[in-house]
């Protein structure tokens, strides 16, 4: 399928898998972004014959046919960052995800510095924006560790909803998972991704996250075989999961075998993967925390 006559600038840079659509009108609104040599503007709209460039690179148009959608999961250790790039040389979620030519992976939402656990990539930028996208109200879930004593008023507030600094929010379950004292294990259940947002839930109660570990998202749950810092690709029908959940078409294609894998096979897949976690971390050094 070629570009819709009027398509918008930022739906069309997703879709080549620049980034996501709100990544791109950020770009757009930081001058990044040109057409036909002219700096580009949101509201913009875009002709398949349009020379289109961000940060002075021209970006390939292909048609929604050439492409095929793939999806990974990654297991995020603690100490890493969202971002794409950081200047100060930290470390990154992007540094151990494998190359795709002519593409880049796209993060599914983010999880901050001090989280760990499960996240989505993909290489279709719509697919991002929507699963991030609150209106399709993908459910999230955690386990935190909490620290503070919680109640069952506590419990109360939290599914009724408290008002937070950029507005209301609440939890739709929470489920005890076990400790002791004052240092409790919840699960809990929530279907948007605003920022630290379920650690200020927790602070609107007086409460603080000592822990926090992101383990499912939609039906798909972290993979605890895969090591942190490990990632794994998603098979057509896991793809086909995510993309009918926000209303997108099915995919037919995919980067994998679609013949049925043995139990041993799997058994390599995953010493490959802890192989490949290893090597890396010998290479890098560790981060520092602060």
């Amino acid at each position: 399928m070629s570009i819709i006559q009027g398509e918008k600038l930022q739906k069309v840079l997703a879709r080549a898998g620049v980034g996501s659509r709100r990544e791109m009108e950020k770009y757009i609104d930081a001058n990044r972004v040109s057409v036909n040599g002219k700096v580009a503007k949101l509201g913009d709209r875009v002709e398949e014959t349009d020379l289109i460039r961000v940060d002075g690179h021209t970006v390939k148009i292909e048609e929604k046919a050439d492409r095929i959608c793939r999806v990974i999961m990654y297991n995020k250790p603690e100490g890493e960052l969202s971002t794409r790039k950081d200047p100060e040389g930290r470390r990154t979620v992007f540094d151990r995800l494998p190359r795709i030519d002519g593409e880049r992976w796209i993060a599914v939402g983010r999880l901050d510095v001090n989280t760990s656990g499960l996240m989505l990539f993909t290489n279709d930028g719509e697919l991002a924006n929507r699963l991030m996208h609150p209106s399709y109200e993908v459910e999230r879930e955690y386990s935190a560790r909490v620290f503070g004593e919680v109640t069952n008023e506590t419990v109360k507030n939290l599914l009724r909803g408290v008002e937070l600094e950029d507005g209301p929010a609440k939890f739709t379950t929470v489920t005890p998972m076990g400790g002791e004292g004052v240092n409790r294990w919840f699960n809990v259940t929530l279907n948007e991704g605003r920022n630290r947002e379920v650690r200020r839930l927790w602070q609107s109660q007086d409460a603080e996250v000592s822990r926090l570990i992101r383990i499912r998202y939609g039906k798909l749950e972290l993979d605890k075989r895969v090591p942190q810092g490990g990632w794994m690709e998603y098979d057509l029908e896991t793809v086909n999961y995510l993309r009918k959940t926000v209303k997108l078409g099915r995919e037919t294609q995919t980067k994998l075998s679609v013949m049925p894998e043995k139990r041993k096979d799997k058994r390599a897949k995953i010493n490959q993967i802890r192989k490949a976690v290893k090597k890396h971390n010998q290479r890098v050094k560790p981060t520092k925390r602060k």
